[in-house]
């Protein structure tokens, strides 16, 4: 089936479309409190394409205050179930009928490929949505086995006010993945931004309220981490807390829950995931090509790339060979060309610290194969070519630290206990994928893998149906699934004597 889009069609919507700039609080969208703002800049270009409302302390605070109303008063919180869903699929259609607009607001705001946005960001965030919805009235409570003389009850009941803190490289999935079970399970939330991705959560927030979402249960503040993340972290009334994005600020949030109310603090903070291909692969060509996109899909600004390359020793030329071929046909190029494979890195400063990586798997001895520049230039936004290292020692700072750029680092291994070693040789845990023929040793191998998110034979491997989160500094809890219902309910025992 042919695409009902062209470049020059999405483009010219760009030129004319709305872009939502205030804050989202109690039904209605206003102005920061204190009537400052912050650039809005195009990644693609490097210019400023709007002013967004900069909430803080008293935003917050106005926002967490609405949140409460809504989830005391009942108007969500005890609404029937099947009355949350209707809504909730109702955001969903809306969702799948805005589908250019919120594509083309995820691109100007981030530099993703509009193509990207278009197939895979806004289907999976209303499909994720639409799931969260159908689960409404679908997840039972439960009857304790007690005697005869006595009646034990086991129900699920919403938690209060929820902060969700939400990413930059896929900032609307990531509000999905977050407002879906939160929203399903009666809750009430504050929605925050990152700094450079306000656009699709504002106008998700119109469109819930379209939907049918009762004023107050959906706030959304757009500011800084250090102000209104800070806010939210430390708030008295704030319930729970969810957040995924980079381990430092993820244990800023714990320290401020524990300096506050001891709220619950549900973290997803990166990755260093391992790829490890055996020689007894059954399609090598099939696994340098998900090894490149592994890396490169979305500029290396993925939490799960597969940016360790572990590749067993007998094959390791033949096999990057076939991932430098695969990396030539995903050069970056203009984020709104539907041709484009590879888009902008999110921000100027973002791009200097994947520089700064490169710079220094240079300085520790690896083998630069490919990239490693800043390209296009003339564009004036902030693109880096997909760059291959070898040669690597997992001790290397390239192969330990999560750059959320398109570096890849390959490092080879003898023999399965060796590859399993130095899988496991990071802080984190949060996805890792292997390559084999062999089901016995794919079985064997992946119980022994420390991590959240196990992928055999493909990269980024499930649907909703999947639960996600990782081991060690990768986090805690999970999102998707219905395990996700889990972080945003309380769990009351009631027993009642009978005798």
């Amino acid at each position: 089936m042919s695409s009902p889009y062209t470049t020059q069609s999405l483009q010219a919507r760009a030129q004319s479309l709305r872009l939502p700039t205030r804050l989202f609080i109690d039904g209605k969208a206003v102005d920061a409190a204190s009537g400052k703002t912050f650039d809005c800049i195009n990644p693609g270009t490097g210019q400023v394409i709007a002013q967004i409302g900069e909430g803080d302390l008293e935003d917050i605070n106005l926002a967490v205050a609405a949140a409460r109303r809504a989830f005391e008063s009942g108007v969500w919180s005890n609404m029937a179930p099947k009355e949350r869903k209707k809504i909730l699929i109702r955001l969903a259609d809306l969702m799948d009928q805005h589908a250019e607009e919120l594509a083309i607001l995820e691109t100007l705001d981030v530099g993703k490929p509009i193509g990207d946005s278009l197939a895979v960001d806004v289907p999976s965030s209303a499909n994720c949505m639409r799931w969260y919805g159908e689960a409404c009235d679908k997840v039972y409570d439960e009857v304790a086995p007690s005697g005869p003389n006595a009646f034990g009850a086991i129900t699920r009941e919403p938690i209060g006010v929820v902060a969700a803190v939400v990413p930059w490289n896929f900032p609307l999935l990531m509000a999905c993945w977050k407002l879906g079970p939160a929203l399903a399970a009666g809750n009430s939330v504050v929605l925050k931004p990152a700094e450079q991705s306000s656009l699709t959560a504002l106008r998700l927030a119109e469109l819930a309220m379209e939907a049918g979402l009762p004023a107050g249960v959906l706030n959304v503040v757009a500011g800084f981490g250090p102000t209104a993340g800070q806010a939210l972290g430390l708030h008295m009334d704030v319930d729970c807390l969810a957040f995924t994005g980079s381990g430092a600020v993820g244990k800023l949030f714990l320290q401020y829950s524990g300096r506050s109310n001891m709220k619950r603090v549900w973290l997803e903070c990166g990755g260093k995931t391992p790829n490890v291909v055996f020689a007894d692969c059954l399609d090598l060509k099939k696994a340098a090509k998900h090894a490149a996109i592994g890396i490169f899909y979305n500029q290396g600004e993925v939490c799960t790339a597969a940016s360790r390359l572990i590749v067993q020793d007998t094959i390791k030329d033949e096999f990057i060979s076939e991932v430098l071929k695969v990396a030539e046909t995903l050069q970056p190029g203009d984020p709104m060309d539907l041709d484009t494979s590879m888009g902008a890195l999110v921000e100027e400063k973002h791009m200097d610290r994947v520089l700064d990586y490169i710079q220094t798997g240079k300085d520790e001895g690896a083998k630069l194969l490919c990239g490693g520049e800043r390209v296009l230039l003339n564009q004036g936004g902030y693109y880096v070519a997909p760059t291959v290292f070898d040669n690597v020692k997992n001790s290397m700072r390239i192969a330990q630290e999560e750059i959320f750029g398109p570096v890849l680092s390959t490092i080879t291994f003898k023999d399965a206990d060796e590859a399993v070693a130095i899988a496991n040789d990071t802080i984190y845990g949060l996805a890792a994928c292997l390559w084999t023929g062999d089901v016995n040793k794919a079985l064997k191998l992946s119980r022994r893998i420390r991590a959240g998110n196990m992928w055999v034979n493909c990269w980024d491997g499930g649907d909703m149906t999947m639960p996600f989160g990782g081991y060690k500094q990768s986090g805690n809890g999970r999102d998707k699934s219905l395990h996700a219902l889990d972080k945003y309910t309380e769990i009351k025992a009631t027993w009642i004597d009978l005798s």
